[in-house]
């Protein structure tokens, strides 16, 4: 469930494909240049590759997944599981059990969305240019945002492309020593989609158990 409960972090990975004066930028023009290119998206596809590491307690996970996203409509596929929202309702299927947890999407100011990170990192996180770094023959920034007020997680890691302003790689490390990090594969804006796309039908599961926690 660790997935389940960063997963939306992964959405905010939508960026832009534009080139940008050499100009020296600050961390607040780079994220404002990141936020404005992901809004300009109808739609993205994203493959990614999920690790969650711990090295005190010689923990290593990794997966891979697909998260298609629309607005604050998104789906995503990993690890023998779907989570699904129309950004009303949220449906969480776990392949291994034949089940579905349907939920009402509420805001909680805990938990951290890629609206609410692209939107108020301004007021609530304070950032920092850490790095400029070339890898894998790109040129990145390397920018670290750290809450302002209490959170589940310490800071944020983002690794950006310099040409291109897209997010490659995002870093999570919460209170407990963990780091959820996620990769970009590949990324496709402006696929097609529809309105089922962003829904549950119990219909295409035989047998499947509803657990309506509304």
């Amino acid at each position: 469930m660790r997935i389940i409960k960063n997963i939306l972090i992964v959405a905010l990975i939508i960026a832009g494909q534009t080139s940008f004066a050499q100009a020296k930028k600050s961390s607040e023009d780079i994220l404002k240049q990141v936020s404005e290119k992901t809004k300009s998206f109808a739609s993205i596809r994203i493959s990614f590759t999920y690790n969650m590491d711990n090295p005190s307690a010689k923990v290593h996970e990794t997966e891979t997944g697909v998260l298609l996203v629309k607005g604050d409509q998104y789906r995503l596929d990993i690890a023998g599981q779907k989570v699904i929202s129309d950004s009303k309702t949220s449906w969480t299927y776990i392949g291994e059990a034949n089940e579905v947890q349907i939920n009402s999407v509420e805001e909680d100011e805990n938990v951290l969305t890629p609206t609410r990170l692209l939107t108020s990192y301004s007021e609530d996180y304070k950032s920092k240019l850490l790095n400029e770094i070339t890898k894998d023959g790109r040129a990145q920034y390397v920018i670290e945002l750290k809450p302002n007020a209490d959170k589940n997680f310490t800071t944020v890691e983002l690794n950006i492309d310099k040409e291109l302003y897209r997010i490659t790689r995002i870093a999570i490390q919460d209170k407990s020593g963990n780091t959820f990090s996620y990769i970009v594969n590949k990324f496709e804006p402006n696929v097609a989609v529809k309105d089922t796309d962003f829904t549950f039908n119990a219909k295409d599961y035989p047998g499947v158990e509803v657990i309506d926690m509304r």
